[in-house]
This record gives structure tokens, C-alpha cells and sequence, in this order.
């Protein structure tokens, strides 16, 4: 379905993740070892801490799994007018080194986790966007390509939203297909009717109920996680070929980050855990059975 040299990982997957609290986080060497081991091609960064915050260092850590770097994941709160961006994306695009890289940026909300956020008004719409646009603009001057990833949590989750975006800038999008249908927009319809404003992919599938759950409100977003809320590819209720589809026919040419958010309670024994699902997963994308 994807050429191998277009597929990453992401430490989320291994349940590796910004929020405190979140769960039992894995060393970098097991798990860049066991991406390596999986056949992937490139890696996200993961959060802060995760790799080397010295960029010749981090380039040789990954060089020496057999890992291209892709960029990283950069929650930032663009909505307050007392607080601006650039300061702190300007810390972290310190550490992705040379050029090329894809700045994921999230409209994050100011607190800790996803499992509470606000609704803004029309002046905090007016920073967010104007904020954006600076972000990506800052992040062009070092080389690399900012996008807008609607993430469940932040204050750009939702179809109107993601729709303020695209209207309200000309920042693209990263298609995180579960994050998307669980903030109640159909990732297949947006890969369709949006291609051109998509230059990056986050590849999950989704329990849909479970989903459904998180959007009413029956269940916090982290515990929908811990309770298996993403799938490996095909298991779930996701048109994932229908979306790689859609894109490929309309030019699409970046990078598919295989990313199942994952929550750990303890180390996994050796050659198991979270590395099966995304070997499930790549064997999906490779139009084998899963």
C-alpha cells in the first residue's frame, strides 16, 4: 500500500508521551531498536527528554538505529495574547537540528493532559490564528515545515474548528485519523475534500464506540487510551486504505508515522508489547493479513 521508505514511528506508540503521569516510559534504546528492528524507516522525536536535546547528538543516536529524523510533535499555546510562542518553539527547534524537518505543532490549552479543554472566543480565535501563522513562518526561517495537527484536547479538536483553520490560514494540516474521528470529523471525507492543505499523516485506527464515549463525555480521553481506544491498522472502524487512497491519488508524498497512543503499566517483557501491534500494523500497510 506505502513504499517501507515512507513509514516512521513515533515513541507514542511504545507509550512514550509528554504528559506526567501518563504511564511507565520506555528507554530510547529499546525502543529505536525495536523500530530499527521493525523494518521502519524514520522516527518522530517523542517529547522532551526522550532523545539527546543536543542536535549532533540526537542525528547520531538515530543514525547509529538506522533511523532518518522526521521532526516532532510541539504543543504550544497560541489562544493567550499574554503568551508568546516563538520563545518556547524557538527552545525546541533548537534540537531538530539541520533543515527539513516537520514541526507537528498543537493549539495546546494551557493545562496538563487532553481530558479537559475550553472554548474560545472570537479575540482568542484571532490570536490562535494569528499566532499559527507566525509559528509557521518562524519555523520556515529554520528550515522546517510547521503544520496544525487537530488533537483531541487541545482547543482545535472538532470539524468547525479544523474548518477555522483552513479558512483562517494557509498553515497545513497533519491528518491524524484517529485523533480526527474521535473529535467527531471523518478523516476519509477530509483527506478528500482537503488534500492539497495535508503534509503530513499520523496513521491510527479506532474502536469507534469507545470513540464515541470520549466525544459525550462517558469517558476521559486517557483512560479511552488505557482502555484500547487505537487499534492496530485494520482492527479497527477506520477506512485506512480508503485514506492512503485518497491522498496518494491526489499527490501526497510525505511521510505515513504510524502512531497507535498507547498507555503502559510496567516494562514489557523482551521481544513483546507494543511493538506487536505496530508490527500488526505495518503488515496491514503492506497488504498483508492481519
Amino acid at each position: 500500500m506505502i513504499a517501507a521508505e515512507r513509514v516512521a514511528g513515533a515513541p507514542i506508540s511504545w507509550g512514550v508521551c509528554e504528559v506526567p503521569g501518563w504511564g511507565h516510559q520506555m528507554a530510547p534504546e529499546r525502543v529505536l531498536a525495536e523500530m530499527r528492528d521493525l523494518g521502519l524507516a524514520a522516527t518522530e522525536f517523542g517529547p522532551d527528554g526522550f532523545l539527546p536535546a543536543d542536535p549532533a547528538e540526537r542525528a547520531r543516536l538515530l543514525e547509529s538505529y538506522g533511523l532518518r529524523p522526521v521532526g516532532g510533535f510541539v504543543p504550544l499555546v497560541l489562544h493567550d495574547p499574554a503568551r508568546d510562542p516563538l520563545h518556547e518553539l524557538s527552545r525546541v527547534l533548537d534540537g531538530f537540528g539541520g533543515p527539513g524537518a516537520t514541526v507537528v505543532l498543537a493549539a495546546a490549552t494551557g493545562l496538563d493532559g487532553y481530558d479537559r479543554r475550553p472554548d474560545l472566543d472570537a479575540a482568542a480565535w484571532r490570536t490562535l490564528l494569528g499566532n499559527l501563522g507566525r509559528a509557521a513562518v518562524h519555523a520556515a526561517g529554520r528550515g522546517h515545515r510547521a503544520v496544525l495537527h487537530p488533537h483531541v484536547g487541545t482547543v482545535v479538536e472538532r470539524g468547525d474548528e479544523v474548518d477555522r483553520v483552513l479558512d483562517g490560514t494557509d498553515v497545513p494540516l497533519c491528518l491524524d485519523t484517529g485523533h480526527l474521528l474521535i473529535g467527531g470529523v471523518d478523516p476519509l471525507a477530509l483527506a478528500r475534500a482537503a488534500a492539497g492543505r495535508i503534509a503530513h499523516v499520523h496513521l491510527k485506527d479506532v474502536d469507534a464506540e469507545l470513540a464515541g464515549r470520549v466525544r459525550d463525555g462517558r469517558i476521559a480521553y486517557t483512560d479511552a487510551v488505557r482502555e484500547g481506544i487505537y487499534r492496530p491498522l485494520g482492527r479497527g472502524d477506520i477506512d485506512v486504505p480508503g485514506i492512503v487512497g485518497a491522498l496518494e491519488s491526489a499527490g501526497y508524498r510525505g511521510w505515513y508515522v504510524m502512531e497507535q497512543d498507547t498507555v503502559l503499566t510496567a516494562e514489557p517483557p523482551p521481544g513483546a508489547g507494543p511493538c506487536d501491534d505496530v508490527a500488526a500494523s505495518i503488515t496491514f500497510l503492506r497488504g498483508g493479513a492481519t
